[in-house]
């Protein structure tokens, strides 16, 4: 699962290491986005800890699955139809 996390502030790529290789992109607005993939949830409590260690304010997590497809549903019929 590839998660993405964001804490306030910048963190400095020398961080790349201790949070598991997950890249770290700094943002515009003055958040850190780190993003990659996390292979269960110990794992990922594991990140919330290093954030909440370094006292940088957690904004978000969200995790994706760019792998899995969303399959139609009957719902998704209907909605064709209503677009003609």
């Amino acid at each position: 699962m590839i998660y993405q996390i964001r804490i306030k502030g910048h963190l400095g790529r020398q961080w790349t290491d201790w949070f598991e290789g997950l890249t770290i992109t700094l943002e515009d607005n003055g958040d850190t986005l780190l993003t990659g993939p996390v292979v269960d949830q110990a794992a990922l409590h594991s990140l919330l800890r290093k954030v909440r260690d370094l006292g940088m304010p957690l904004i978000s997590a969200f995790a994706s699955n760019p792998a899995r497809q969303m399959r139609p549903t009957s719902n998704s019929k209907l909605g064709e139809e209503n677009e003609r």
